[in-house]
């Protein structure tokens, strides 16, 4: 009982501590996550088809209006342009075969992420709300993407273990992100928000030694890149600010 008594208290004060009124530019951390839909573009669109993404990070707004912030994005999709990547796997049917001598499915899409790091400015809108408005950021870090291949049951010789490293296309590198949107921090802890549209372009190479399919080294140097929209929330962490306890 006592527990309950407890966890009872904790939410009602996080809910008291949710109705915060703001009517002035403050030092405000902010954690977020988001959603992403993108359109491939230059080398990547030759590889891929579009994909989504899922993100989570860290951003902390100054009371000058600066953004400073790194975050994490998870990039997936299932259109997969590499032809011809497995022909020499399969058999005159089109089919693959596993080690016990039967049929087996593979299956292949997109894997990658972007990490990296975000400076930002502030622009308000209204001024009952001096800590929402247009944003616009630029953030460099890392851009990866791979083809992950996966046999059922992990049966394929060909494909398991690092062998599937050799038909994968591993490639990073550089990457620079620009983004331009709102960002909207309520009276309400929970009704915070943001969106926007997002544009990546990274200088990137294949970091594999050989392609199996090829017998060859890819030393390319290519350009990847990606637009699209980004929609997410944000938990800011409000400190020195008055507020209302509602119980």
């Amino acid at each position: 009982m006592r527990l309950i008594g407890l966890l009872s208290f904790l939410l009602l004060l996080n809910v008291g501590q949710a109705q915060i009124k703001i009517s002035e530019k403050e030092n405000i951390p902010l954690f977020h996550a988001s959603l992403g839909g993108h359109l491939p573009l230059n080398n990547l669109a030759e590889r891929f088809g579009p994909n989504a993404s899922v993100a989570g990070g860290f951003l902390y707004k100054t009371k000058s209006n600066f953004l400073f912030g790194a975050d994490f994005q998870y990039l997936f999709g299932n259109e997969i342009y590499e032809e011809g990547l497995l022909d020499h796997l399969q058999t005159s049917a089109g089919a693959y075969i596993n080690m016990n001598g039967e049929y087996s499915d593979v299956i292949m899409y997109e894997s990658g992420y972007f990490a990296g790091i975000r400076l930002g400015y502030l622009i308000p809108v209204r001024k009952d709300f001096p800590n929402s408005g247009i944003i616009l950021s630029i953030g460099a870090g890392l851009l990866e993407h791979k083809i992950w291949i996966s046999s059922q049951g992990n049966m394929v010789p060909a494909l398991v273990g690092d062998y599937r490293n050799g038909y994968d296309r591993l490639t990073n590198g550089f990457a620079a992100q620009g983004f331009v949107g709102y960002m909207h921090l309520g009276k309400n802890q929970f009704a915070n928000f943001f969106g926007g549209i997002e544009y990546t372009r990274a200088w990137t190479q294949n970091r594999r030694s050989l392609n199996y399919d090829t017998r060859e080294t890819d030393t390319q140097k290519r350009i990847d890149s990606l637009f699209g929209v980004r929609i997410g929330w944000m938990i800011p962490i409000y400190r020195g600010v008055s507020s209302s306890y509602y119980y």
